[in-house]
Parts: C-alpha cells; structure tokens; sequence
C-alpha cells in the first residue's frame, strides 16, 4: 500500500496572543515554523514515501499553507518523483473556475506524476467570514462547484448555471494532463452524517481526516459501499489520515502522543469554534456540530482530557516501529483504507521529535507496509 506525508505549518503556542489579538511577535515566529515544516516536508521525498499532502486554512495559526493548491505547486517544483494531493481543497470558499484553473496547471507541472483532489465543504466559520461566504450556503456552493470541476474535466468547453454560480462558455488551458486519472482519484472528506449519502451518491472516492474513531468510519464506509452498490458502483476504499508518533520506546511514544494529540484537539477546537459550538445553533448544513460538548483546552477539565485521550489519541499510530505497524494493519482492517496519509507534527510538537518520529518509521516501518496489499474486508464492502 502506498503511504503519504501531510504536514499543517500551524503555530500552536501562538493561540492565545492571536485571540486575544494582542499586540506584539508570536513567541515563535510563523516564519521560523515555516522553515521548520519546509524542512520536514524536504525529506518525505528522500525518506522514501510515495506522496505529499497538504492542508487548505487560512487567516489563523491553526495551519498556515495559504490554500493547498498553492503549496502542492511549491512542492511539485522541490521534487521529482513524489505523488501529491490535497486534504482537502475547501470548494465553498473559491470561485471554482479558479480551483480548476490550478489544478490544471499543477497536473501539469507533474508531469505524469499522480495528484489526489481531495474536496471538502469546510467548517470553520472564521474562514467562512473572512471570505465572506455564508455557511449556509456551503452545501449548495460545495455541489456546484464539484460538477462544474467534473465538467471541466470530461468536456473541452463547458458552461455552468446554478444558485451560486454562472460560467459562460469556457476552456481551460492548459489542457489537463490525465482528466481520466483525476477523475478516478477525487476524494471527498465529510464529517457530519446527513453528508454522508451525497458523498456515496457522487462516485467519487473517501478520505477520512481522522475526526472520529476507527469503529464509525468501518460503519461510514460499509454504508457508503452499500449506498454505491444501489447504483451500480463498485465498492470504493478510503485514504485515511492517521497521526503518527513512531519512537524507540512506548513510553516516549505515547508521551509524545498523548501530550500534543490533545494540544492538537485544542487547536481543532479553536478553529472549528468548538469551543463554544452555540455559534452554530439554526446554521444549516452545520446542525451537527451544534451538539458536540465544548472543549476549552487541555488542564481545564481533567476527565475531559482523560476522554479525550481515549478517544483521540489511544487509536492513532503510535509506539515502536513494530507497533506502529501492528496498529496500521488494525486500522487497515478496520477501515479497509487504501493508503495512508501519516501525520508526523501535531500541536505544538518540536520538529527535532517530528524528525525522529519520521525517520525511524521511513527506516523500519514504511518498507513493510509498502509491501502488503491493501484489502477491503467483506464486511465493508455494502453487501
């Protein structure tokens, strides 16, 4: 199975300063994470995995990439041999001629190499506001966009008229690359429920962001099979997203894990505004996470932290390489994922332990698992 690398440029320890918008540096700079995580990003290729994957956020430190497209362009032009996709591209926010007008250009700038458009809706109202689109209409925006996308890639000259967007006749040059490969590599990453049937219903692939346990993705993709299998689609499997804190010992292991896994959930949180999940009370579209308990941070509720870790952190990769192994092949199992997408830096972890994290599992996990196939189990595949 192929394993990738996804990287978020965020800068943890900056949160409070930044919401409290309090004057003065950051007490680490954006640029000196920058230059961390470039320098991480630097060894994916040389480390041996087969992909990069990027994040799409903006205005916050939760992760500074300035639009994945962007950055996966940057990166085509660093590298010469790896695959490359996104986790995923917000559609709701951009004008989608301009999406597709990029994905054109870095399917070509690859030069044959593979690129994943992973899509999603998006959920954090911060960046919904500063772009100035209505969440509301994020379902619609997201629908539309996604066909518009198909039809540039099935058709030299399309047009488009919908709720939310009007496209005259049009071309995009240059030409795409491989229209057939990036149609069969679309993925859709979603989180709440009600979503679920228009991902099945849409033929295109799964990418799971790592939002909820191993035991509710086998139920999501054992009813995305089902909901497939309906209409005459063979069963899909997923690219799923796994944090990784892979080191010589379980004990650093897990105390690499457990101490920035929840860092990591506290970031989510003030992102997602699931620190006060009220504000999406009457948002349509976004009912769900009007219901999910607050989380204002790790120390602040002992028990929560402790749920928590149970929830969040225990199922992830982490331990020695051997078990790093053991428990991908668990996930792998349990989700029936096609590849993984392993996340070496969360929080507010250093880059010196995301570096050793890294190279440790390159050295003695990743030629193992790149060595197994990839089954999906019968009992995700909607029968």
């Amino acid at each position: 199975m192929k394993i990738g690398v996804h990287l978020y440029f965020q800068n943890y320890t900056d949160w409070d300063r930044f919401k409290s918008k309090r004057p003065g540096p950051p007490a680490i700079t954006d640029q000196q994470i920058y230059e961390e995580d470039l320098h991480l990003a630097g060894l994916v290729e040389p480390l041996g995995f087969d992909s990069y994957w990027a994040v799409d956020h903006h205005f916050t430190p939760y992760a500074m990439t300035g639009g994945a497209l962007q950055h996966l362009t940057y990166m085509a032009g660093r590298t010469t041999t790896l695959d490359f996709g996104s986790i995923v591209v917000v559609l709701p926010w951009y004008d989608p001629l301009a999406v597709v007008d990029q994905i054109s250009v870095l399917d070509n700038m690859l030069q044959g190499r593979q690129l994943t458009i992973g899509l999603g809706r998006g959920a954090a109202k911060q960046e919904f506001d500063r772009f100035r689109v209505p969440m509301p209409h994020a379902r619609g925006r997201f629908a539309e966009s996604v066909e518009i996308l198909r039809r540039a890639l099935t058709n030299e000259w399309f047009s488009f008229s919908g709720e939310h967007f009007e496209i005259p006749e049009t071309s995009i040059r240059p030409g795409f690359r491989n229209p057939e490969r990036l149609l069969e590599r679309m993925r859709i990453a979603w989180q709440s429920p009600d979503t679920l049937p228009i991902v099945a219903n849409s033929g295109h692939g799964v990418i799971m962001t790592n939002t909820k346990s191993w035991d509710e993705y086998a139920e999501d993709i054992q009813q995305v099979n089902k909901i497939r299998r309906s209409i005459g689609l063979e069963p899909t499997q997923p690219t799923v997203q796994v944090m990784l804190s892979c080191f010589d010992t379980e004990a650093e292991a897990w105390d690499v894990m457990s101490t920035h896994m929840l860092e990591s959930y506290n970031s989510s949180a003030k992102q997602y505004g699931l620190d006060d999940p009220s504000q999406f009370i009457g948002v349509k579209g976004y009912e769900h996470y009007a219901k999910v308990p607050p989380y204002l941070g790790p120390g602040t509720d002992p028990e929560k932290d402790a749920q928590m870790l149970e929830y969040a952190a225990r199922p992830q990769a982490w331990g020695t390489p051997d078990q790093v192994f053991e428990k991908l092949q668990f996930i792998q199992q349990k989700t029936g994922a096609v590849e993984f997408i392993v996340n070496p830096r969360f929080g507010g972890m250093s880059a010196e332990a995301a570096e050793r994290s890294m190279r440790l599992f390159a050295a003695e996990v990743l030629p193992r698992l790149q060595a197994i196939d990839a089954p999906l189990p019968e009992t995700l595949q909607g029968e």
